[in-house]
């Protein structure tokens, strides 16, 4: 009995949707799909290669990248045996597959994610490979397919896997400049970072039956918020009711769609002009105390470093974390009236909503009229309960937007104050298109033609902070975090408890000095000792100085150079350029 067991288990299989016990060579003809109740099974990207692409047209593209272990992260284990393990156990080298194939006979290339290796996470490698393949169809004139199946960033390279969302909506918007149509095709499951960037900033948005997507899952919600979700929370269905996808189509079906999407934008691809790529140029992280900025260029050092003998102390990452938290914390309206003048504030994000987590308007800095915008917390338990604690609704993240869109209708540089824990994970903002607002304003930073400066000062968590990030110059202050999710939410998934936050902490390295270190930001702006709420006068007055010394320059170049060195800024992100980073710490 014993001896056939094994076999036994590879004959049959049990439906996760009704549990009918299924032949397994029944179910492979119908394609993975539950011919009892019409559940679709999870599929690796090898198998969805075959279901989609015409036979024998699939050419991969180079997936063999440097080990990456940009953070040296440990938890329970060493990031790079987690590696191995999903190596091994899956047979790729990572947890996207790309290339090139046919489709009812018309030209793609494809970027197919696969759940089975470390829940498909976005990382430094499957950042490069996924834009690598938005490259390439550029160069190709073709249009790109994202199949998605994943739980988000990966944890495990800190903000740099972050940054992977920014890298990759670039590469899309590329493609949408040049008139190259861009299709996702949402599988089961499809969350966080991935959710929130190039999963909906595509031209068209599909979803197979059965899938779930959203920023923020479902026990998430149900924590934060300690209400039950609605019958069909965050499905395929779910979605197409609240207008977040262009169409829900059944696994037999989605060949054919996409076949018919592709034959409808082939007939003008010839007429296209070819769209030359710009290298990635990485630039060199100073401190506010060093030599004024000069505007940048594509000629600069290749290592980020915390410059001179006026390098910040170290100090505990958990103490940091704490400190960023503190209630007495400068907030963006105390900056608004100490280091701006004449701030005018603007409201609503012309669809129904007005978020009171995100504050923006007009405003002077030294006499020039910017457009700033941020996060908004409050000090006392009644100012942050009204605004939410700094969390974005979908509502914010758009009324950011039309503000960023105006700033470049009019001229005016953009300056943004980063402090959030992160999006608003609420019931309310998944069925409003959270993931897809969020990507949208990460979309739209890529290509916004008027000079963007970012500042982290307080917390900057996770896409909710991304979202107002994306920048030609990011700084941040010097007792302030960025990080891929919070040292709690971390502890909760790799760790036994959430106890271990403090070191939860470390490993992420999200201080500043470790951020710079790594080129996620380019200039940390010293506090006065202990911190920035000790002395609120002296933290404008720093802000201000850097604000100045950063924006002036930028406001001198063209509009496409600052599109075309944003890009390259980002761009540098991928796995081929994090190991360097690595070994300098």
């Amino acid at each position: 009995m014993t001896a056939t067991a094994p076999r036994e288990e590879r004959l049959w299989s049990r439906c996760a949707g009704c549990a009918s016990l299924l032949y397994r060579k029944r179910l492979r003809r119908n394609l993975d799909v539950c011919p009892e109740c019409g559940t679709h099974a999870r599929l690796g990207a090898p198998d969805r290669l075959r279901q989609l692409v015409d036979p024998g047209s699939f050419r991969p593209l180079p997936d063999r990248l440097p080990e990456a272990d940009p953070i040296a992260f440990v938890d329970v284990l060493p990031y790079p045996h987690r590696l191995s393990a999903a190596r091994a156990s899956t047979g790729l080298a990572e947890a996207v597959v790309c290339g090139t194939a046919t489709i009812g006979g018309h030209p793609a290339v494809l970027a197919v994610m696969d759940f089975r290796f470390l829940g498909g996470s976005l990382g430094c490698a499957v950042g490069e490979l996924i834009t690598r393949a938005a490259e390439r169809a550029l160069d190709d004139r073709v249009p790109l397919i994202l199949v998605t199946a994943s739980g988000g960033a990966r944890m495990q390279e800190g903000a740099l896997s972050l940054m992977q969302m920014a890298t990759i909506s670039q590469a899309i918007a590329a493609l949408r400049e040049a008139g190259l149509l861009t299709v996702s095709v949402l599988t089961d499951p499809t969350y966080g970072g991935v959710a929130a960037s190039f999963a909906t900033n595509t031209d068209l948005v599909l979803a197979e039956s059965g899938a779930r997507m959203g920023f923020a899952g479902p026990r998430v919600i149900r924590q934060v918020t300690g209400r039950a979700l609605p019958e069909g929370f965050q499905t395929a269905d779910f979605l197409l009711r609240h207008g977040q996808v262009d169409m829900v189509v059944q696994r037999r079906s989605l060949r054919g769609r996409l076949t018919a999407l592709l034959a409808a934008t082939s007939a003008g691809r010839s007429a296209l002009l070819p769209v030359p790529r710009q290298e990635p140029a990485p630039r060199r992280g100073r401190l506010a105390t060093d030599a004024p900025a000069v505007a940048p260029s594509t000629s600069v050092s290749p290592e980020p470093l915390v410059g001179g003998s006026a390098a910040p102390a170290a100090r505990d990452a958990w103490d940091t974390v704490r400190t960023a938290r503190h209630p007495g914390r400068p907030t963006t309206l105390d900056y608004l009236d100490s280091v701006f003048d004449g701030f005018v504030e603007l409201h609503g994000d012309r669809l129904g909503g007005d978020c009171p987590a995100i504050v923006g308007g007009v405003a002077r800095l030294d006499g020039r009229h910017v457009m700033v915008i941020g996060h908004q917390k409050g000090h006392t338990t009644a100012e942050l309960v009204a605004r939410n604690f700094g969390m974005a609704s979908p509502a914010g993240h758009r009324k950011a937007l039309r503000l960023m869109r105006l700033a470049a209708r009019l001229g005016l540089p953009v300056v943004t104050l980063v402090d959030t824990p992160g999006a608003d994970p609420g019931v309310g903002a998944e069925e409003q298109g959270q993931a897809a607002a969020i990507a949208e304003n990460i979309l739209t930073l890529t290509m916004l033609p008027t000079p963007v400066l970012a500042v982290i000062t307080g917390e900057g968590g996770s896409g909710g902070a991304l979202a107002l990030a994306v920048a030609d110059r990011v700084l941040m202050l010097e007792h302030a975090v960025y990080s891929v999710i919070s040292p709690e939410g971390c502890a909760a998934i790799l760790w036994p408890d959430r106890s271990a936050a403090p070191q939860a902490a470390r490993a992420l390295r999200l201080t500043a000095p470790d951020l710079c270190r790594l080129g996620v930001i380019d200039e940390i702006v010293p506090e006065p000792a202990p911190a920035a709420h000790d002395d609120p006068a002296e933290t404008a007055r720093r802000l201000r100085a850097a604000l100045l010394a950063n924006l002036l320059p930028l406001l001198d170049m063209p509009p496409a150079m600052l599109v075309r060195l944003r890009r390259q800024r980002f761009r540098r992100f991928g796995a081929a350029r994090s190991g360097a980073r690595a070994g300098a710490r």
